[in-house]
């Protein structure tokens, strides 16, 4: 039986003990890293052994490929992408040049997921962690732009996760490293935070801030807590589709990792994420998840199914030379 995780792996290629353990915890899903990606041989190679492990040719295999700071492939192999808010300046085609051009790379490798659009809005004063990863400084353009990405990555055939609900924007601190706490009054919070994430419910996927919202609950990060989840996300935002966790081993989280695992699916998350590829940490994770069931197993089961059977006609040559062309052209500008 599936198992509500998705996990990482730690080098290049897939060693015995990890497989070994990924066929007795049959996760959901895989996640790949800098740490995994070398050549594209290795790295299709890599994913066709994951999969393996779990017995489904279209297990989910997701990375962080935004552009920008958050690129897990790159030169040589793949193109340099530019940030989130290089998409401000541009037609909003060229946005979905950007996502159906990374769709392109990733699919060719057998990645049917990937981790963006940020949604995020970012605010003055707030941690540098989002910045220029976002589309832009209010909720309007965030939303309309990450919509294109979004549309261009499912064209490609690859399914987006939109990302950190409810919003991370206004964080003070960086939740890889620490646990931020947000004070604004629950108004301002839907106005400006949640607004682009309630105008794209419509997406398969959304991973969840490791962010207090002390407005709604002042103990629990949006990702343990159940208040956050129903009342935000499902209720306020109105999203119901596959919630996922950010990632379980970031330090804004507090407890082992059973209990981190237990209680983000406790809250409402339907998956759980764990990245580093430590055995010892997924062993844990694996201990406090549980079966993929019910509505959760229904949404997973959706997130595949939007995408197209083929990616649409696309002439990956052309395209990437007018993509460039765009942002050679506003640079001479």
């Amino acid at each position: 039986m599936t198992s509500a995780c998705v996990f990482g792996c730690a080098g290049p290629v897939l060693e015995p003990a990890e497989a070994a353990f990924f066929r007795d915890a049959r996760p959901w899903g895989f996640i790949l890293f800098g740490r995994n990606i070398e050549t594209p041989d290795q790295v299709r190679a890599l994913v066709a052994s994951l999969r393996e492990t779990v017995d489904r040719t279209d297990a989910p295999v997701l990375v962080d490929q935004e552009g920008g700071r958050v690129q897990r492939l790159g030169p040589p192999h793949w193109a340099r992408m530019p940030p989130g808010r290089a998409y401000a300046d541009v037609d909003l085609e060229i946005a979905r040049l950007g996502g159906r051009l990374i769709a392109h790379d990733l699919h060719a490798l057998g990645i049917n997921v990937d981790c963006a659009p940020v949604v995020d809005v970012p605010t003055i004063g707030a941690h540098d962690i989002i910045g220029d990863r976002a589309y832009g400084a209010t909720p309007a353009p965030v939303a309309t732009i990450a919509r294109a990405v979004a549309e261009g990555l499912i064209a490609g055939g690859v399914a987006p996760i939109i990302k950190h609900i409810p919003g991370h924007g206004r964080a003070g601190a960086d939740s890889h490293l620490d646990l931020p706490v947000v004070n604004a009054p629950l108004a301002d919070l839907d106005a400006h935070d949640f607004a682009p994430f309630r105008a794209l419910t419509d997406l398969p996927m959304a991973m969840t801030a490791h962010v207090v919202y002390s407005a709604l609950d002042p103990d629990h990060p949006a990702t343990t807590s159940t208040a956050v989840i129903d009342t935000v996300i499902r209720g306020m935002i109105g999203f119901d589709g596959l919630l996922i966790s950010d990632d379980l081993s970031m330090k804004a989280l507090r407890g082992n990792y059973a209990d981190r695992a237990r209680a983000s699916l406790d809250a409402g998350c339907d998956v759980v994420l764990h990245c580093n590829g430590s055995m010892e940490e997924m062993r844990a994770v694996a201990a406090g998840a549980r079966p993929l069931g019910g509505r959760a197993q229904e949404r997973a089961e959706a997130v595949l199914s939007r995408l197209p059977s083929t990616p649409e006609a696309f002439d990956a040559g052309k395209a990437r030379t007018r993509f460039e062309a765009t942002f050679t052209a506003r640079r001479a500008a």
